[in-house]
């Protein structure tokens, strides 16, 4: 029989779930990538840590180490179980695993809640909703507030999170003790206790219908994988593209098959019930998704009942099929394409030009970079690349403090090209991150006449008309189709930029930060110049994306041009 299924499979692809009980192939061991690897250690941490603070708060607490001792607790009714051992549904085939239990009440016995401590954010500001905050000192649901302004965030890893309280929640009421009203809780990594109950339809993502849905699913998986093994059927699953795919261990094999085939779900963000309805309506591949007319699918979707193509007929069912369309020909072609006409794309320029990118650890900018390039000489303008930035303790005021060298020198800038009578822009990709860390160094700032004043400048160089701050990602959104994600390196990429280091990325930045701050003086100084020559090429990488949107992405097939058939040459 197969292995009892785990709360981190309950929403995983069918096919990964087949695989890891025995299939066609082996997985194959990658080496853990070092941002993987930070990430579970800090998880961990972060879960021995709050752990460890419930145990200080609640020396009462039980802490079963056998299913037996945890069995027993529940019994006797203790109020805290903490790390507690769960057996296995054997009627439902599952096995969970959390990190706490709460006492709720007590029905034919005594029920109970679980919790989970998680490394992530669970709520976001939402002035229409509200939810129940606990904490750490009193952690029982009844003890909990309701917080208003604030929701669920729809975020992977809490619907992860909210999947596995269901789960445990399930694994509970089959041995008479979970919660009537399938409450469950996560700590998040600030240690505040937020409250959810399952049972209703206030948590779509992960309440008890949605996990009920995808557990029968993958029941059925396991099921038809017993029957394989007996020899009395086909393999259960197949692969299918699935964002899970990027550190599957099963990836390249099904990788490999799926690109033989040209498979229609290798055309991202498509779901497995968009890839059935195109399947189900002979559009199996990616060259066959190309080829439909997405004005078509347009027109269909706004009612234009005129419209009697397959695309027409798939539009109506597959919300911006004519958006999958454009991603199949970007991925067919093997080439990005042009969203408007050749005379339109470009962007605005200036005789001096700041290309900007931060660095940040957390919740805290370390880094403020920026490559300088002149068209036309200005008296105290250095072209080339200036970092402002701080290896101390990444305190608030640090932070502040970074923040206001940067932004003195920039005002410079500014200043000086005012003078000369010439033009001036600055320019970064992804204006959320620069524009999150310009107001979060503004709050940090000491309250003494200095933030005020910093906060007038910041609002007025972003409000300005023209604009004289542009987001290069909102440009290219608007001119460049890709086949998915708009990432910088993506696109820099296409346009022939090449970073210096040979594995460069935001998540790779936070490990070189952990060392460029280390013990290590010879380690530290290797990897701050690692630092600051990643957000250099970062820099200029945005500069040579200008130069591109005015040359060569000029010569780019537009994405309403259907792909050349097969052969062409």
């Amino acid at each position: 029989m197969a292995e009892p299924l785990r709360a981190d499979e309950v929403q995983a692809c069918p096919h990964r779930v087949a695989l890891a009980r025995g299939g066609p192939v082996e997985p194959t061991r990658a080496k853990e990538s070092a941002g993987l690897a930070r990430r579970r250690e800090r998880a961990l941490a972060h879960r021995r840590a709050t752990l460890a603070a419930l145990a200080a708060l609640h020396p009462e607490s039980a802490r079963p180490r056998t299913v037996t001792e945890t069995l027993a607790a529940l019994e006797r009714g203790d109020e805290l179980v903490l790390g507690p051992r769960l057996p296995i549904d054997l009627a439902g085939w599952r096995t969970a695993s959390v990190q706490a239990l709460v006492r709720t009440g007590r029905e034919a016995g005594f029920t109970y809640a679980p919790v989970v401590v998680k490394n992530h954010e669970v709520a976001e500001p939402a002035p229409a909703r509200a939810l129940w905050r606990g904490e750490l000192a009193r952690p029982r649901p009844a003890d909990a507030v309701r917080v208003a302004g604030v929701g669920a965030r729809a975020s992977s890893p809490l619907t992860r999170s909210g999947l596995a309280l269901a789960h445990a929640t399930r694994v509970l009421h089959a041995f008479g003790h979970g919660d009537p009203a399938a409450r469950g809780a996560v700590v998040d990594r600030g240690r505040t206790l937020w409250w959810f109950e399952l049972a209703g339809d206030a948590h779509p993502r992960f309440n008890l219908t949605t996990y009920d849905r995808l557990y029968e699913e993958r029941r059925g998986v396991l099921q038809a994988h017993d029957r394989w093994r007996a020899g009395e059927g086909d393999y259960p699953t197949e692969p299918y593209w699935h964002r899970e795919c990027l550190d599957c261990p099963f990836a390249p094999h099904c990788a490999d098959e799926l690109t033989a085939r040209d498979d229609v779900s290798l055309v991202r963000f498509t779901t497995r019930t968009q890839q059935a309805r195109l399947r189900d309506a002979g559009v199996s591949t990616r060259r066959a998704l190309a080829h439909l007319d997405p004005d078509e699918a347009r027109r269909a979707r706004a009612g234009d009942v005129s419209c009697d193509g397959l695309a027409a007929t798939l539009a109506l069912e597959i919300d911006h099929l004519d958006q999958l369309i454009y991603r199949a020909r970007v991925a067919v072609d093997g080439t990005l394409r042009r969203r408007v006409e050749p005379a339109a794309m470009g962007c605005a320029r200036a005789d001096v030009e700041v290309d900007v990118d931060t660095e940040s650890y957390e919740d805290a900018t370390y880094l403020w970079g920026a490559v300088v390039s002149v068209a036309r000489a200005v008296p105290g303008v250095t072209a080339g690349y200036h970092a402002f930035a701080t290896f101390d303790d990444l305190t608030p005021s640090e932070e502040a403090a970074v923040f206001a060298r940067f932004w003195a020198w920039l005002e410079g800038v500014r200043a000086a090209c005012e003078n000369a009578g010439a033009t001036f822009c600055a320019y970064c990709f992804w204006s959320t991150a620069e524009d999150g860390a310009m107001d979060r160094a503004v709050a940090r700032t000491p309250d003494d006449g200095r933030a005020r004043a910093l906060r007038e400048g910041v609002d007025a160089f972003r409000r300005a008309r023209p604009t004289r701050w542009i987001d290069l990602h909102d440009v290219l959104r608007r001119q460049v189709q890709t086949d998915g994600p708009l990432g910088l390196k993506l696109v820099a990429r296409a346009a022939g930029f090449t970073w210096r280091d040979p594995s460069p990325s935001g998540e790779a930045s936070i490990a070189w930060y952990e060392r460029a701050v280390g013990e290590d003086p010879v380690e530290a100084a290797t990897h701050r110049r690692r630092l600051l020559e990643y957000n250099e090429d970062d820099c200029r990488a945005t500069r040579a994306l200008r130069d591109w949107l005015e040359g060569p992405a000029r010569r780019l097939p537009h994405r309403d041009e259907p792909p050349a058939p097969l052969g062409t040459p």
